[in-house]
């Protein structure tokens, strides 16, 4: 019947209410931590996604402006300035570097946009291990105090767990509205048959270029909701193993899809920080885990397992329909 919730409408629900009590049902503040990593690093992967899997551009540096927006976030507090001021400041410095980067990585695709993307987060790399006095080098910056929205104090798990929850979902309502605007589907387009999205009028260029910046926002939101977690920024944080990180969870949730960069990025966050207690090796079995994934699900583990499930019950449904049609034949 039309009135009835699907199957996608009850998991969305049960989801979303398991987010909202996760700090009363989580064992303890450690696993709410690492909860709000997972949020914040979903947003990162949604920011990538928009790129990697609705735009045909791979990027391996995009940890380089995360990294610009903590350091931002980081050295404006120091100078003195109050949170508001700084992470407002830290957005337009971010959002100015993503349009330099824009423009020069998208001198060309491919092959060349991801070498492009690999040299310039690189030298943010470099620079902030080598700009001592600006990035403190091997030192860091430390960020003494949390902000309090409306009261909410940050300094306790759940508090920054629900202020991440909050800033996530409101991530997620952005890249659906955008996915399914005309200008996500040109971005698309653009993807697809670039050389036809040119002959019908559309500006590929441009189109591409607005897609960088709101990838760009939406990993400068992720990288002032690190720098505040961890309360410290360092050039690790740049490196390009972080940009390889961030690719690995979107390629193996699921690019294009709404749904995948979320699961990639609980993935990695959950193997990183819960598994590697009980596990040494926790590289070996995360490589492992990829590498699965790839050969099993070559299109990400959200649309694979939705396809697996496709294939299963189409298979289940017609070995009932055998079943039940022999026991309806009449017997001698």
């Amino acid at each position: 019947m039309s009135g009835m919730p699907s199957a996608r409408h009850i998991a969305l629900a049960v989801a979303f209410a398991a987010l909202v009590t996760l700090p009363f049902w989580m064992p303890g503040i450690y696993y709410i931590n690492v909860s709000s990593q997972v949020l914040f690093y979903a947003i990162f992967a949604l920011g990538l996604n928009i790129l990697v899997g609705y735009g045909g551009l791979v990027s391996l540096g995009h940890a380089g402006l995360f990294g610009i927006t903590a350091y931002a976030t980081a050295y404006l507090l120091s100078m003195g300035l109050g949170h508001t001021a700084a992470i407002l400041g830290a957005l337009i410095i971010s959002l100015g570097c993503t349009a330099i980067f824009a423009a020069l990585a998208l001198r060309a695709t491919g092959i060349g946009f991801i070498m492009i993307t690999l040299a310039l987060g690189q030298i943010i790399w470099g620079l902030a291990y080598r700009w001592i006095s600006l990035t403190g080098g091997d030192n860091g910056i430390n960020v003494k105090t949390r902000p309090a929205p409306f009261g909410v104090d940050l300094g306790d798990p759940s508090g920054f767990y629900y202020t991440s929850l909050v800033i996530f979902l409101i991530a997620v309502v952005v890249v659906t509205i955008f996915v399914r605007s005309p200008f996500g589907a040109a971005l698309k387009g653009t993807r697809d048959q670039p050389r036809r999205m040119n002959a019908l009028g559309y500006h590929v260029w441009a189109i591409r270029f607005w897609a960088c910046v709101l990838s760009g926002l939406l990993t400068a939101v992720a990288g002032i909701l690190f720098v505040y977690y961890t309360q410290f920024i360092s050039p690790q944080t740049t490196s390009l193993t972080a940009s390889a990180e961030v690719l690995l969870m979107v390629i193996a949730g699921g690019p294009a899809t709404l749904l995948g960069p979320i699961v990639g990025a609980a993935l990695v966050v959950v193997v990183k920080n819960v598994v590697s207690g009980y596990i040494e090796r926790w590289n070996f079995l995360l490589g492992a885990i990829f590498v699965a994934i790839v050969i099993l699900m070559p299109e990400g583990l959200v649309p694979g397992t939705a396809r697996l499930w496709r294939q299963g019950w189409r298979a289940f449904r017609s070995r009932r329909s055998v079943v039940l049609a022999g026991s309806a034949e009449p017997k001698p």
